[in-house]
């Protein structure tokens, strides 16, 4: 069960178990509402400012108004949202029902975030505000660059474009006249270094008709077939998760022999430096590059273990996309919510004019599934 003092936003103490998080209807909502609005690929400022704008009072004063405890003091502007209150809700993991261990200081009591090599995840520990895959997505979603035009406009593709060739970020941008149908993306190297990698430029509108039709076959596909679009991906993702897996292994064995061989040399430089053969000096330098060395191998090995553990979750991932994509499979327009939801990433080929028409060609890598052979299935569908 939860151990910390200071409830979330969105949870209230259980009047009849202080130590238990019961759901606050109200305050929840405006989380949701957070996560929602990240997922449509709007920045933290972006949505302080709505939430200014809609008059939504901040955690504090909506806690003092319940006459809940808090620890911050009273906002002048009861409705004073900063991008930075914002953030602190997106990187809550307690949303999803799973309590994250932190630190707290000996000297000013305060809660401290923990590495992450120390942290200690609960699972179901309380009542989930936010679905695990939304707050994963959420997390790749603001490590994401959303670059703005002069214009100050923004398209729901940002972050997600690639260049299929030299796999370089694809860069939004929009004419001077400020005509929404003339909005593009271009290759960001192409565009610095024109010898490195050809011509990849596409109109987002076009971009936009690409992806929502591959969005519709997708999901029309899974309607008609379901369980041969299940055996299909299950067989397409078998060696790839096999060899995945075995490459992570390997190296968090790596990282794990090597951890352990720094604790023995911090316990000889120790050693050594106790009965004098080794300088306080030279013992210093030399466990501070053990234990900063030690530190980065620790994260790894999180990580590595995260990545095994998603790889051999696979055949979950398809179930969870299938039910994803049921929900799409009347989609007529494409939104930054079913986007987000459902591509990982969008490949864009170069302009093919070698018929006298031009054609271009997208792949995109789907969330949890990667590629889907949309091609060979529609083939063997009127085969």
């Amino acid at each position: 069960m939860p151990l910390t003092v200071n409830v979330p936003y969105g949870y209230v103490k259980d009047p009849e178990n202080p130590k238990r998080w019961l759901i606050d209807p109200e305050a929840a909502q405006v989380v949701r509402r957070i996560f929602q609005m990240c997922m449509e690929g709007r920045g933290p400022s972006q949505i302080a400012n709505q939430l200014r704008a809609d008059k939504v009072l901040t955690p504090t004063a909506y806690k003092n108004q319940q006459g809940l405890r808090t620890p911050n003091p009273t906002p002048k502007n009861p409705y004073g949202w900063v991008d930075s209150s914002v953030v602190k809700i997106l990187e809550r993991r307690e949303y999803t029902g799973n309590f994250k261990t932190y630190s707290n200081s000996i000297w000013d009591k305060k809660q401290r975030e923990n590495p992450v090599e120390k942290q200690a995840i609960f699972p179901g520990t309380h009542e989930r505000i936010i679905e695990n895959d939304v707050f994963e997505k959420v997390q790749v979603i603001r490590q994401q660059r959303h670059r703005m035009t002069r214009t100050g406009r923004s398209s729901i593709f940002s972050g997600l474009v690639y260049c299929a060739d030299c796999g370089s970020k694809m860069q939004y941008g929009s004419s001077n006249n400020g005509d929404f149908a003339q909005d593009f993306f271009d290759c960001s190297l192409h565009k610095k270094h024109r010898e490195k990698c050809g011509g990849h430029f596409i109109r987002v509108k076009v971009l936009e008709r690409m992806v929502l039709k591959h969005i519709q076959l997708v999901a029309g596909y899974i309607l008609r077939y379901e369980a041969h679009f299940r055996m299909v991906m299950e067989e397409q993702m078998k060696p790839e998760r096999a060899e995945k897996i075995l490459t992570s292994r390997k190296k968090l064995d790596r990282n794990e022999k090597r951890i352990a061989g720094l604790k023995r040399l911090f316990i000889k430089i120790y050693e050594d430096n106790a009965s004098g053969r080794l300088s306080d000096e030279r013992f210093d330098t030399l466990s501070q590059s053990y234990e900063t060395e030690q530190k980065q191998l620790e994260a790894e090995v999180v990580s590595l273990q995260q990545e095994i553990e998603v790889q051999a979750r696979q055949s979950g991932n398809i179930e969870k996309f299938i039910q994803t994509a049921q929900k799409y499979v009347s989609i007529e327009t494409l939104d930054p919510y079913a986007l987000r939801e459902l591509v990982q990433a969008i490949y864009v080929d170069a302009p093919d004019k070698s018929s006298g028409k031009q054609r271009q060609n997208i792949h995109i890598k789907y969330d949890g599934l990667g590629f889907i052979p949309l091609d060979e299935l529609i083939k063997g569908e009127t085969a």
